[in-house]
């Protein structure tokens, strides 16, 4: 398997001073400008090495770590995602090569061996580490964060992380990042909000949040874990209760900040909740206590799934309604003032003819706001399916009044006239009369067998002619 070393020397060759026709050399006569190194031989600041086999740094001898530091010294950006690294002395070997570098990707390689902090150094410059499926312990996670001061973005996602464990062993203190804002959970088997609760309290500054495929199935910290009751809840009160969060950190009496929902994400401004295992709209009502929140994503989720399917429409204006501190949601464009307005009056509207002990605590904030509500009236605007009409059949003096559906066609009205005319449906002709207009249009033939009857807008005490082919029409007139 090749080294990094070999991987960049086998991309861009030897890096050395060329002139058109080979090496410089110093017995140029003129003085003329030439590149230390070829445009294409150059290590650009973007180093891509991924998906090539590379599980060293291959600078094991003091030559070789000067060749490798004189090539990389550059280098701002580094991937080397899906490669065969797996001891975290080569990595550092890889890193402290860089003294520039502001981004890595170490995904998909397999680092779950523990970091030492005999290979650690600080880094100053890295602003951005992707450990995406690199299956990393926590302890490990803790000792980098000690070494990277300026890091403001963690990917940790995929990584089998069912619990989260930040705390110094020695001291049984949270650890504390304050320039990381913005940190990638997804697709960890994380269930309980109370781990995610830690998340915020090791990165007090944190402004984005993506739990995406993570299977929580409520944002209350208090919520007892599967198969154990809410006194075994170590962190939460007895006094706690699920569903009522405020904003201040006394929700709880005599509760830490942890049973608060919120507390410990003071600047989160952005949160990624798309396929979770959220099912309560008030786990939607938690989200609108959080003091900095403005941006949201909350797709898939067995909320809009069960015991009611929600339309697009539906779903957005119920969200709309209960998060207030709302702008952008799930991708959309900010949410203006009359899309608001429109969602909390169908809000207050949906919830009014429920029992009281059946509506949220946003229901009573929205009536204070626009008022009791007149319920909508309830207009159908489809016409009338059964009309009551005037069958008449002038050649042989004959009339009779008939209850038709006005969904059937022409040809199957003259079907069922055959036995009251007497006339086949073959030779038949019909004569639409609106009764409001006959003095001025006189009868329409309905010409078109199938054209349905309600396109005429035939109404009750409308009348219908029946004629032969064979009669002249002037004596309908």
């Amino acid at each position: 398997m090749p080294s990094l070393l070999e991987a960049i020397e086998c991309k861009y060759g030897e890096v050395e001073a060329l002139t058109g026709n080979g090496p410089l050399t110093a017995d140029l006569p003129v003085a003329i400008y030439v590149p230390k190194k070829s445009p294409r031989r150059c290590i650009p600041s973007l180093l891509v090495l991924n998906d090539l086999g590379i599980d060293s740094a291959g600078a094991g001898r003091s030559e070789g770590r000067e060749v490798l530091e004189d090539k990389c010294q550059r280098v701002e950006e580094l991937d080397l995602a899906q490669n065969n690294l797996n001891s975290w002395a080569e990595v550092m070997n890889i890193l402290t090569s860089m003294p520039r570098l502001k981004f890595a990707n170490l995904s998909f390689n397999a680092l779950s061996e523990c970091l030492s902090h005999s290979s650690l150094q600080d880094f100053p410059h890295l602003r951005n580490l992707v450990l995406n499926s690199t299956n990393i312990e926590w302890a490990s996670v803790r000792k980098l964060l000690s070494h990277l001061p300026n890091l403001e973005e963690l990917h940790l996602s995929k990584n089998e992380m069912s619990s989260v464990e930040l705390e110094n062993p020695l001291t049984d203190e949270c650890v504390k990042h304050n320039n990381i804002k913005s940190l990638h959970f997804t697709g960890n088997p994380i269930t309980h909000w109370r781990e995610i609760c830690k998340l915020g309290e090791a990165f007090p500054q944190l402004e984005s949040l993506v739990l995406a495929h993570c299977p929580l199935s409520s944002l209350d910290p208090c919520a007892p874990i599967a198969d154990s009751s809410p006194s075994s809840s170590p962190n939460c009160s007895p006094n706690c209760s699920p569903g009522g969060y405020s904003r201040t950190e006394s929700e709880c009496e005599g509760s830490e900040k942890r049973d608060s929902p919120h507390e410990p994400f003071r600047q989160l401004g952005f949160i990624n909740l798309n396929h979770t295992l959220l099912s309560s709209w008030e786990d939607v009502e938690r989200l609108g206590k959080f003091p900095a929140l403005h941006s949201l994503r909350i797709l898939n989720c067995p909320l809009f799934e069960y015991p009611q399917e929600y339309t697009e429409h539906e779903r957005r204006w119920l969200l709309v309604a209960r998060l207030p501190n709302i702008q952008t949601l799930n991708g959309g464009g900010v949410i203006g003032a009359e899309e608001r307005e429109d969602a909390e009056r169908a809000f207050i509207r949906y919830y009014m003819d429920k029992p009281e002990s059946d509506r949220p605590e946003r229901y009573t904030d929205l009536v204070a706001i626009h008022g009791k509500l007149d319920p909508l009236v309830s207009i159908d605007l489809r016409p009338e399916s059964r009309v009551k009409v005037l069958v008449t059949f002038p050649q042989e003096n004959m009339a009779e009044e008939r209850q038709i559906n006005v969904y059937q066609t022409v040809n199957e009205l003259k079907q069922k006239l055959e036995a009251f005319a007497k006339i086949p449906c073959a030779k038949m002709r019909l004569f639409y009369v609106d009764q409001d207009m006959k003095t001025i249009t006189g009868p329409e033939e309905m010409k078109y067998p199938n054209k349905q009857l309600y396109s005429y807008n035939i109404s009750s005490g409308d009348e219908i002619i029946v004629s032969s082919k064979f009669e002249k029409t002037t004596s309908l007139k």
